[in-house]
């Protein structure tokens, strides 16, 4: 079997925390309330449609209408969405550390609003400086699992699958990376994490 040596990372609960509730515990003070409001209104599934290339106009004003007096807890999304990203998982700054110094390539692909994703990026250019590229699914509008962003990314990044390892937490996305040929890492946390990159021989013990 080939040896990988290039990383590509998924973003969201692998390098960075992501926690909608976050953003409407000021908002809405009531937990069954904010509860029922992100159960309810601002969906899992309403989010991903972002992540797949739609503007935030357009899916917050049918949300609106469907949902008129949450119009204003609706509004808030866009430009409170960093609040909803608190920090990175812990341990990960080091371990990309670690692989940047040990001069392993870093790429991400990562399930992103083309819109949220650049102030994004900004605000934590200290990480992402150290990637040669990103792969943003609502830049191409193509999502994780679907095969043709993994194969968009590996022709962008000049890598065959052989030669990278994949790392998310959603279980189907690691799958839909393996169909691809990648080496696809089911990620729980960073020292477990830290074990499968050093067993691949992309860390020192």
């Amino acid at each position: 079997m080939t040896k990988p040596h290039a990383v590509i990372f998924d973003i969201g609960r692998v390098l960075y925390r992501w926690e909608p509730r976050l953003l409407y515990e000021r908002l809405i003070p009531d937990d069954e309330a904010r509860s029922v409001f992100l159960r309810d209104v601002v969906t899992s599934d309403w989010h991903f449609q972002h992540d797949a290339g739609r503007d935030f106009a357009a899916t917050s004003a049918e949300l609106i209408a469907a949902h008129p007096h949450h119009a204003d807890l609706i509004a808030a999304w866009a430009p409170n969405f960093l609040n909803t990203i608190p920090g990175p998982v812990e341990g990960m700054p080091a371990l990309v550390d670690d692989l940047h110094a040990a001069g392993v390539p870093l790429y991400a692909i990562t399930n992103f609003s083309h819109e949220f994703f650049p102030p994004f990026r900004a605000r934590e250019a200290a990480m992402f400086d150290r990637f040669r590229d990103i792969v943003v699914s609502g830049d191409e509008k193509l999502v994780k699992p679907d095969a043709a962003i993994y194969r968009l990314a590996l022709d962008r990044f000049g890598l065959r699958a052989e030669d990278a390892v994949f790392v998310d937490d959603n279980e189907a996305n690691v799958a839909g990376a393996a169909a691809v040929g990648l080496h696809a890492l089911h990620f729980t946390d960073q020292p477990r994490l830290r074990g499968e990159l050093t067993a691949l021989g992309l860390l020192g013990p």
